[in-house]
C-alpha cells in the first residue's frame, strides 16, 4: 500500500512539521483549519485546505465527523493526527478504519489501552513494569478525591486520564489543594479533551521526568530510540528537554527501553510512541508514569541525535513497511536540546499572551560557524495572530552539537538571536535557564523551576561584567546616531557638530564614565578606572538586532532606542541604558524617578481570557492564599488568589465575562 495525501487532523506546528516529510516523500497534504486558522501557516503550506468551524475546539478540531466530512471532501487516504486533540482518542481510530482511511498511528486496541492512563497503568502492573503507587479507580467528586489523598499520603499528583501537555494535572500538598485541584483538574480535562475522568497517584518528590521513544511496524518489531530527559517543568508543563539524558548511565537507560518495549508489545504496537517514566534522582529507580500513543511534542531532538525522521518513519509503518534497521542499528549521536517558545508572560507568572505578532525572526537554521545546528519548528508567522483558542506554544528552538555544554552553548547564542514582539513570550526565561549554574550541571529534577525561580521570574539581574559589556554596546550604539545625527542635519559655518567621545552610561544600576577610540584592530572603549574593552561589530540604525564581540565575547543584543535610553535584552537581562555627556549625567543624578500607580489594592486579569468563577462576595474578608477568582485562556484553568489579608470591596465583573489584560476583577478595602 503507498499513501498518496495525507489529511493533517491538526493544526499550528505540529500540522507544519507532518507538511515537511510528506513533500519530502511526494505525497499530497490536507488542511483543517477553525475560524481562527484560517489564515494560518499550516494553511499555508497544505496543498489543500478544509474549514472544520468555529475556534473552540471542541467545535471544530476535536469533532470526529468534521474530519471524517473533511476526509470525504478531499479524498485523503490516509490520517496523521499530531498529537493533542484527536491523536489519543480510540474513537476516532476507530472511525478511520471504518471509513477505510490509513491512521497513522497504533492500532485501535493500543490507543484504547494505552491512551488511557487508568489503564495503561493497570497493564504495565501486568506486564511486570515498575509503577507508581496510587488509585486506579475513577473519582465521582472532591470528596472522594480528598479520602483517597489522604490514603495515599500527600503530595499527590491529581491527573486527567485522557490528558496530556499539562492539561488537567495538578500536585495538590493537602486536603484543600486535593479538593480544589480535583474541580479544576475536571474542568479542564472537560474543555480539552471532552474527557473528564480524574485519576490520582503519588508524587515523587525529587523525580526526573525521563521518557523512552519507541517505534514499531506492522509486523512485530519494536525498538526503543533512547531517551529524552524532560524534568524542565512548570505546571506539569514541559518547558525544555535534551537527548540524552545527562543522568542515565548506559545499564538504566538498556533496562528502561527494554521495559518500554515489552510494554508496548504487550498491545501489539507499531508506530512512534512514547513510554514516560519517573525516576528517582538518587536512586535512579524508575516507574511506569504513561503511555502516550502518538508523536510527542519534544521528538525533534530524538531525531537529532539518532539522524531517523519520525514522522516518515511512522509514514512507512502505515503504508505496512517492515522497519528497515534493527534495535543494534540505534546510535545516540552528539547532543541536542529543545527550548518551546511559549505565549507566556513570565514577569506575569507565565500568564498566556495573545496578539499579533509584530516581529517575528527566528536564528537562521542549519549549520553555525561553531560546528552546532539550529532547527525551529513553529506553526506561526511574522503579522500573524497568537489566539487564545489554543495551546500557547510558537516554537520548538533546537540545538544540536557533539557535546551537552556546546549544545546548551548554542542554544544561548540562539535564543539571544530570536526576535519576538508582539506579544509576552517565554525567551528570557529560557535564557536564563540556559545560562543557570544547575542546568548547565545537569543536576535536573521536575521542581527545578519551582525551586530556583520561587518567586516567579523577574528577568536576570545584570552583574557588574555583564552590566560594564553592555554599557560598552550602548556606547557604540550611542556613537552610532550621533554620527547619524551629524550627517542628517543641516550645518552652518562656523557651528559644525562635533561627536564627543566621552560619556557616561547609565545601565541596570551601574555607572560608567568611558572614552571611545578606535584603531587598526577595531574600536575599543576605555573605561575611568582604566580597563580598555575590545569591540567589533555594530549597529545599524532601525535594526531591531546587532551582534557585537566585547573582551572577545561574541553577544546577540536585541536592540530597542527608548525615549532618550536604550534598550538592551541579552541572556534574560532586560535594561535601559542611557548615554549622557558628563555634564548631562551629573544633572540626571538630582532628577527623582516617577513612581508608578498604586494597585496594591486590585486584583488585576493577569492576561486576556474568560471569568469562569467568582468565589468571593463583596464584604467578605479574605486571607493570604485564599482562591479568589478563576480565569480560563489557552485551554487552562488559571486560579487568582489573595496576596494578603484585605475586605473585598467591589467586584465589577461576572463569570463569563471576556476580561483584557489588567482589567480589574475586584478591588479591596485594609
Amino acid at each position: 500500500m503507498s499513501i498518496k495525501k495525507i489529511l493533517i487532523a491538526n493544526r499550528g506546528e505540529i500540522a507544519c512539521r507532518v507538511i515537511k516529510t510528506a513533500k519530502k516523500m511526494g505525497i499530497k497534504t490536507v488542511a483543517v483549519y477553525s475560524d481562527a486558522d484560517r489564515d494560518a501557516l499550516h494553511v499555508k503550506m497544505a496543498d489543500e485546505a478544509v474549514h472544520i468551524g468555529p475556534p473552540p475546539s471542541n467545535q471544530s478540531y476535536i469533532v470526529i465527523d468534521k474530519i471524517i466530512d473533511a476526509i470525504r471532501q478531499t479524498g485523503a487516504d490516509a490520517v496523521h493526527p499530531g498529537y493533542g486533540f484527536l491523536s489519543e482518542n480510540p474513537l476516532f481510530a476507530a472511525a478511520l478504519e471504518k471509513e477505510g482511511v490509513t491512521f497513522i498511528g497504533p492500532p485501535v486496541n493500543a490507543v484504547e489501552a494505552m491512551g488511557d492512563k487508568i489503564t495503561s497503568k493497570k497493564l504495565a502492573a501486568e506486564a511486570g513494569v515498575s509503577t507508581v503507587p496510587g488509585h486506579m479507580g475513577l473519582i465521582e467528586d472532591a470528596d472522594e478525591a480528598v479520602k483517597i489523598s489522604d490514603q495515599i499520603g500527600y503530595p499527590v499528583m491529581i491527573k486527567a486520564s485522557a490528558g496530556g501537555g499539562g492539561k488537567g494535572m495538578r500536585i495538590a500538598w493537602n486536603a484543600q489543594e486535593a479538593r480544589e485541584g480535583f474541580q479544576a483538574s475536571k474542568n479542564e480535562a472537560k474543555n480539552s479533551f471532552g474527557d473528564d475522568r480524574i485519576f490520582i497517584e503519588k508524587f515523587v518528590t525529587e523525580p526526573r521526568h525521563i521518557e523512552i521513544q519507541v517505534l514499531g511496524d506492522k509486523h512485530g518489531n519494536v525498538l526503543y530510540l533512547g531517551e529524552r530527559e524532560c524534568s524542565i517543568q512548570r505546571r506539569n508543563q514541559k518547558v525544555i528537554e535534551e537527548a540524552p539524558s545527562p543522568f542515565l548511565d548506559e545499564a538504566t537507560r538498556k533496562a528502561m527501553g527494554e521495559q518500554a518495549v515489552a510494554l508496548a508489545k504487550s498491545v501489539g504496537y507499531h508506530s512512534a510512541g512514547t513510554v514516560e517514566f519517573i525516576v528517582d534522582g538518587k536512586e535512579k529507580k524508575f516507574y511506569f508514569l504513561e503511555m502516550n500513543t502518538r508523536l510527542q511534542v519534544e521528538h525533534p531532538v530524538t531525531e537529532l541525535i539518532t539522524g531517523l525522521d519520525l514522522v516518515e518513519q511512522m509514514i512507512r509503518v502505515a503504508q505496512g513497511e517492515k522497519l528497515a534497521f534493527g534495535q543494534a542499528d540505534v546510535k545516540l549521536n552528539g547532543w541536542a536540546v529543545e527550548s518551546r517558545l511559549y505565549a507566556e508572560d513570565p514577569y506575569r507568572n507565565f500568564l498566556p499572551s495573545i496578539g499579533r505578532l509584530t516581529r517575528y525572526r527566528p536564528p537562521v537554521e542549519g549549520e553555525t560557524t561553531t560546528g552546532a545546528i539550529i532547527r525551529n519548528d513553529t506553526g506561526v508567522f511574522e503579522g500573524g495572530e497568537i489566539s487564545m483558542y489554543y495551546d500557547p506554544m510558537v516554537a520548538k528552538l533546537c540545538t544540536w552539537a557533539p557535546t551537552r555544554l556546546e549544545a546548551v552553548d548554542a542554544m544561548s547564542a540562539a535564543l539571544d538571536d530570536f526576535e519576538v514582539e508582539g506579544i509576552g513570550h517565554n525567551l528570557p526565561f529560557l535564557s536564563a535557564v540556559m545560562e543557570h549554574e544547575r542546568f548547565r550541571d545537569g543536576r535536573l529534577t521536575t521542581a527545578f523551576i519551582a525551586e530556583e525561580f520561587p518567586e516567579g521570574f523577574t528577568g536576570v539581574a545584570a552583574d557588574a561584567d555583564s552590566a560594564r559589556k553592555l554599557a560598552t554596546i550602548a556606547a557604540i550604539i550611542n556613537q552610532t546616531l550621533q554620527k547619524r545625527a551629524v550627517q542628517i542635519s543641516g550645518t552652518m559655518d562656523n557651528h559644525q557638530r562635533v561627536v564627543r567621545n566621552d560619556w557616561v552610561a547609565t545601565i541596570a544600576g551601574f555607572e560608567f564614565a568611558l572614552e571611545l577610540g578606535a584603531n587598526a584592530d577595531g574600536s575599543f572603549v576605555k573605561f575611568a578606572d582604566g580597563g580598555v574593552s575590545p569591540v567589533n561589530g555594530g549597529w545599524v540604525p532601525g535594526q531591531s538586532h546587532a551582534t557585537f564581540v566585547v573582551d572577545g565575547v561574541s553577544m546577540g543584543v536585541k536592540v530597542n532606542l527608548s525615549g532618550t535610553g536604550i534598550r538592551l535584552r541579552w541572556r534574560g537581562i532586560d535594561a535601559v541604558a542611557r548615554v549622557r555627556s558628563p555634564r548631562a549625567a551629573e544633572l540626571a543624578r538630582l532628577m527623582p524617578e516617577k513612581a508608578p500607580p498604586d494597585t496594591s489594592k486590585m486584583l488585576l486579569c493577569p492576561m486576556p481570557g474568560v471569568i469562569t468563577s467568582i468565589l468571593v462576595n463583596v464584604g467578605d474578608q479574605v486571607e493570604s492564599g485564599q482562591a479568589l477568582a478563576t480565569v480560563e485562556a489557552m485551554k487552562m484553568e488559571n486560579t487568582l488568589r489573595a496576596e494578603k489579608r484585605a475586605v473585598v470591596k467591589s467586584i465589577p465583573v461576572k463569570p463569563g465575562q471576556s476580561l483584557a489584560v489588567d482589567e480589574m476583577i475586584m478591588d479591596f478595602e485594609g
